[in-house]
């Protein structure tokens, strides 16, 4: 019971500061350009200033040399996720032109701005290193394979441009994780005044990614929810197939328990919030990604605290 607790603790934190962004934007504080505002100011200097922070202070070079090899396994997770996702177009009978929409958001996961805070609020700052391995192998999949899909479904045809596709993986949230490693495995100790400077910055991630996350519900408008199959197969996909997946990958290993954890967690996060924005750029179905932005985080108020009740039973 305590856990359930502390569980539902740590969602209405995150509910609290998702509510205040819905809140606002409904009172016409945001509109648009508001959210590309605040989503530039979490990925491009917020995040980049936490992960520096964040690695800096909770990673040593023994524990990062221990850590990073096993981003094998939200590698291998996804790429069992896209095989899924494949069969789950085809049982759930999504529209055609939803495909590639449909197979990216199934195997996708938003790690950063619900899963890092989410982790924050349930495991503390302990937890973040894990957090990004995670992100690392999720940027990744989303930037390649999930974009190139989506843009199929827009233009029907799709081509694979090279260094678009890796100035979207090499993002400034990534750029600072690579940096953050580097320092610790270099053992550079940048002056105190600087990390001070990181620490600050980095601590708009959290409520930032929040604030956004209640605008674009706003935005998305919720009387838009709507259950069919085009929703119900990502639903499933999200909150039962990718965490079962991923518990029956690590459950079985040595790694730390807290990094089983946090790997079953995210998961388990909704859809990425980069998919109606991928989805308009290439002129797919924008309403289908952001209502099911929407419906996902939505529920996954609901689906954390009792996926969190059964992760701590792992040992």
């Amino acid at each position: 019971m305590a856990v359930f607790v502390r569980s539902v603790s740590g969602v209405l934190i995150i509910l609290v500061m998702i509510g205040l962004g819905y809140i606002l934007s409904r009172r016409g504080w945001f509109d648009e350009q508001s959210r590309r505002l605040i989503a530039r100011l979490v990925t491009q200097i917020a995040l980049p200033a936490y992960m520096i922070s964040t690695i800096t202070t909770q990673f040593s070079a023994a524990t990062l040399k221990a850590t990073l090899p096993d981003l094998r396994f939200p590698v291998v997770s996804m790429l069992i996720m896209f095989g899924l996702s494949v069969i789950a177009f085809h049982g759930f009978k999504v529209h055609p032109k939803r495909r590639g929409l449909f197979e990216a958001m199934f195997a996708n996961s938003n790690t950063v701005f619900v899963g890092l805070p989410v982790n924050e609020a349930l495991f503390g700052p302990k937890s973040m290193p894990f957090v990004l391995v995670y992100y690392m192998a999720n940027t990744t999949f989303f930037w390649t394979l999930g974009a190139y899909l989506i843009q199929r479904d827009g233009q029907g045809s799709a081509k694979f441009d090279l260094v678009t596709t890796l100035k979207k993986i090499f993002s400034p949230p990534l750029l600072g994780f690579m940096l953050g490693v580097a320092l610790v495995l270099l053992d550079i100790q940048l002056p105190a005044w600087i990390m001070k400077d990181f620490s600050y910055v980095g601590g708009l991630t959290v409520p930032l990614s929040m604030i956004f996350i209640g605008t674009a519900i706003a935005g998305a408008g919720v009387q838009n929810i709507r259950l069919n199959r085009d929703s119900l197969g990502i639903l499933f996909g999200r909150f039962l197939v990718a965490p079962t997946l991923m518990a029956c990958l690590v459950i079985p290993t040595p790694m730390p328990i807290l990094m089983k954890q946090v790997f079953i967690l995210q998961a388990a996060m909704p859809v990425m919030t980069n998919a109606p924005v991928v989805a308009k750029l290439y002129r797919a179905d924008t309403d289908y990604a952001a209502i099911m932005v929407t419906e996902t985080t939505l529920l996954s108020l609901v689906v954390i605290p009792i996926l969190m009740v059964i992760v701590q039973q792992i040992h």
